[in-house]
């Protein structure tokens, strides 16, 4: 792909993203909702939110770097769309499931055939010089907000009516976003660039394992695998936990991921590239997890729901941590195995996936029967502002004993 075909390939998967979490987006305010009428109890809903969540993640775990060693063997484009069509009926059949053990095992075919961010972060790295990376996964962080302004607004308004009208939306978007990718979406990855597929290096544990090879990443690792899994845990717990101490309702929900959105829109689609002129990167990382760390601690304590707006909007350092980590590890990866890398960090994310619901639903479950307002309700978060307060003093003492590495050209492997 020449200069000008990798200019116009980006808008294309900005926009392939906008889509894929837009359909996401709109079913995260009522997925809870919708376990919860097969349910008899918060308790009981807490727990078996987390089983779909964390089956979802497993079957991702497995599937991911799969998906991501065969996106460089046959190119970007076709597991993309694959992602998308499975997606698409994934959706479709949840708002058909009338049982919970028939969700579940839709959660399990779901999580088998998405790896759409994976792919999305290697199409990027193939249109994109190091350089420019930061700047360009801001970008895709940006898109990630967008679709979580628009989708659960528009989740929680229909779920207001019918729990299952946001899953019949969600997956009309991802078969037309399929359709746009089939139409639209150039391949980015070169035939001289491609490598042969090996099933037996495309296990999570060896696509895992193989990350150790590239200097300096395996640190990285350990930043991002602890942050996500703080993300997870927060993820996982935020509906059932504001409608436990505040009786939020989905709408409520929606228009909280609306005020994350919109700050991811303006710190990853604009303010970061300002700051980073002054701050490097590595030290934006650093303030990002400080930051992180503070308000998930703060969510926990927050006596009354309104606050937790203000939390959102102050912690705006902690927008920059994923983009600046990505491009971190993505510079030091060797072009021919983006994808491969990719599938691993995605299998990272799943891990922190699975171990997100079985550490903070269970938690959630065991406080829920306190009242309104009680800070006890927020012991969930109080354990993920200690497991990113954890990845931010790993960061600080790698960035402050490796500063010079930050700078340095991608590595090769070994």
């Amino acid at each position: 792909m020449n200069a000008s075909g990798r200019k116009a390939a980006m808008p294309f998967i900005m926009v392939t993203v906008l889509l894929d979490m837009m359909s996401i987006g709109i079913i995260a305010p009522v997925l809870p909702k919708l376990i919860g009428s097969f349910m008899d109890s918060g308790a009981s809903t807490s727990v078996a939110y987390g089983a779909a969540q964390a089956a979802f993640a497993i079957a991702q775990f497995f599937s991911a770097p799969v998906l991501g060693a065969l996106s460089d063997r046959y190119g970007r484009r076709p597991i993309l769309l694959l992602g998308l069509l499975g997606m698409g009926i994934n959706f479709f059949v949840t708002a058909l499931a009338s049982q919970f053990w028939m969700l579940l095992a839709v959660r399990v075919m779901g999580g088998a055939v998405c790896a759409n961010i994976a792919v999305a972060n290697a199409y990027v790295a193939d249109i994109t010089v190091p350089e420019e990376r930061a700047k360009n996964y801001g970008l895709l962080g940006a898109m990630f907000g967008l679709g979580f302004i628009l989708g659960p607004v528009l989740g929680g308004v229909l779920g207001n009516h019918d729990l299952h009208w946001p899953f019949l939306l969600a997956g009309g978007l991802s078969l037309l976003n399929c359709l746009y990718g089939y139409f639209v979406l150039p391949e980015s990855l070169p035939l001289d660039k491609r490598r042969s597929f090996e099933l037996a290096k495309a296990n999570p544990f060896t696509a895992l394992a193989r990350l150790r090879d590239l200097k300096g990443v395996e640190t990285l690792m350990w930043i991002m695998g602890l942050s996500i899994l703080a993300q997870f845990c927060l993820h996982t717990c935020w509906f059932l936990y504001t409608e436990f101490k505040f009786g939020w309702t989905p709408m409520d929900n929606g228009l909280s991921l609306l005020a994350v959105g919109g700050m991811a829109v303006l710190v990853q689609g604009g303010l970061m590239r300002v700051v980073q002129k002054y701050i490097p990167l590595p030290r934006l990382v650093i303030f990002g997890l400080v930051s992180s760390t503070i308000a998930f601690a703060g969510y926990g304590l927050v006596p009354l729901g309104w606050m937790l707006f203000v939390i959102v909007v102050a912690n705006v350092f902690g927008y920059m941590v994923q983009p600046g980590l990505q491009s971190l590890v993505s510079n030091a990866v060797d072009p021919s195995r983006q994808g491969e890398s990719m599938g691993a960090v995605s299998s990272i994310n799943s891990v922190a996936a699975v171990l997100g619901p079985l550490l903070g639903t269970p938690l959630l479950a065991a406080v829920s029967h306190y009242p309104h307002g009680d800070w006890r309700v927020g012991a969930p978060f109080y354990l993920c502002a200690a497991i990113q307060g954890a990845a931010a003093i790993i960061g600080l003492r790698y960035f402050s004993r490796n500063h010079h590495r930050a700078h340095a050209s991608p590595a090769t492997v070994v």
